[in-house]
């Protein structure tokens, strides 16, 4: 995620904090020191952090669960509205998403039962509801938001963790994408309800929250059926199949007039045999241009080992193949291992909107096409 910073590695995870969430710590830093001066201040952030903590713990949850099924975390970045853990993917199994989505939750009950039976739990229970109050001891009130975070992930819509129980529980009887939009219909009900509430109460943060569950849900529903559309069609049917390359042989400067000839953004570089040996972006070339020069090769301008699958695979497995690899792009191949054509992220926003749209023009059931070679003009 950009404008993050990696703080550590636990268990083949990165950890990263997003800097929107070191000026959280400022902000409350600064709110606390006009309150009560520097005791109050380190305090307030202390705490904070603490409660940061167990967000972090949460996400391990989470990334423990998922390993266990042999699913990667690439990496945990705490936000000022909590913790995002990077899953290779969900499991599609119904039973094995509800291990993994409740196994976050599980964490903070366990928190929060160990700090209530060292600490133990106030006489007056309605005093944790404001959790700000230096009055209530340190460790009463993280088990305090460590309940209250029990049952705001619980609750059952997108994107927090009982959105995805549900979508789970909806599974067993329904298909998959009919119960991501069950739970993400929820989930855009919710954002609603938390935002009328913010606006007539003034609360901007709980405005911030709306905004942010309405976006995650809605899309979650978008991802869920490219992926339902994707069961649908095959790679071939999503590829781009008329394209120029470059030769490994060629320059930055050779692909920026290519940039300036065709529409693409990004350009295969291929060998006399065609073979796909990297990927070149509009990026990495404008990059190069300003830091080594026109005459660079495209080779050492690409970045990155491209990812290539086979003709005729479903649209879907790729995809998470494209996921877990941290593509932007992957090539299509035929059985003799030349590109013939190749998926970026523009193909995967069309098709986001053909499903918007039901398209279902393909049958999964159809064989592939094969022998199929798009036309390559020469650069």
């Amino acid at each position: 995620m950009p404008w993050s910073l990696t703080v550590g590695r636990i268990a083949g995870t990165d950890v990263r904090i997003h800097l929107t969430f070191l000026l959280l710590l400022a902000w409350i830093g600064v709110a606390h020191y006009i309150q009560g001066g520097a005791a109050a201040a380190i305090e307030g952030v202390l705490f904070i952090s603490a409660v940061f903590l167990c967000v972090v713990l949460h996400e391990f949850g989470h990334a423990m669960a998922a390993r266990h099924y042999g699913i990667g975390t690439k990496d945990i970045t705490l936000l000022p509205i909590g913790g995002l853990a990077r899953l290779e993917r969900f499991p599609e199994k119904p039973g094995q998403e509800i291990v993994v989505a409740a196994a976050g939750p599980a964490v903070n009950v366990v928190i929060a039962v160990i700090l209530i039976l060292i600490f133990g739990f106030p006489a007056d229970p309605a005093a944790l509801q404001q959790v700000e109050n230096p009055q209530i001891g340190f460790f009463e009130r993280l088990a305090a938001v460590n309940i209250f975070l029990v049952v705001f992930n619980l609750i059952p819509a997108f994107p927090m963790d009982g959105g995805r129980v549900l979508r789970a529980a909806l599974s067993f009887r329904l298909d998959r994408f009919r119960a991501t939009e069950v739970a993400a219909s929820i989930g855009q009900a919710l954002a609603f309800f938390f935002g009328f509430m913010g606006l007539i109460g003034g609360n901007a943060i709980l405005v911030f929250i709306a905004i942010f569950v309405y976006l995650a849900a809605t899309a979650e529903a978008a991802s869920e059926g490219l992926m339902a559309l994707g069961r649908k069609i095959r790679v071939d049917d999503a590829m781009i199949r008329s394209f120029e390359t470059l030769r490994p042989d060629e320059t930055v400067d050779d692909a920026a007039e290519a940039l300036i000839r065709t529409t693409q953004s990004e350009f295969p570089i291929v060998d006399g045999g065609g073979h796909l040996r990297a990927f070149l972006t509009r990026s990495e070339m404008i990059h190069a241009l300003k830091a080594t020069g026109s005459r660079t090769p495209v080779l050492e301008a690409a970045t990155g080992k491209p990812l290539t699958v086979a003709s005729g695979m479903r649209l879907d497995r790729a995809l998470n193949a494209m996921q877990q690899a941290g593509a932007a792009i992957f090539g299509v191949t035929d059985r003799d291992g030349r590109l013939i054509g190749y998926v970026s992220q523009e193909n995967i926003g069309e098709l986001m909107m053909l499903g918007e749209a039901n398209w279902r023009t393909r049958d999964a059931a159809r064989p592939a096409e094969s022998g199929s070679v798009p036309r390559v003009p020469p650069v």
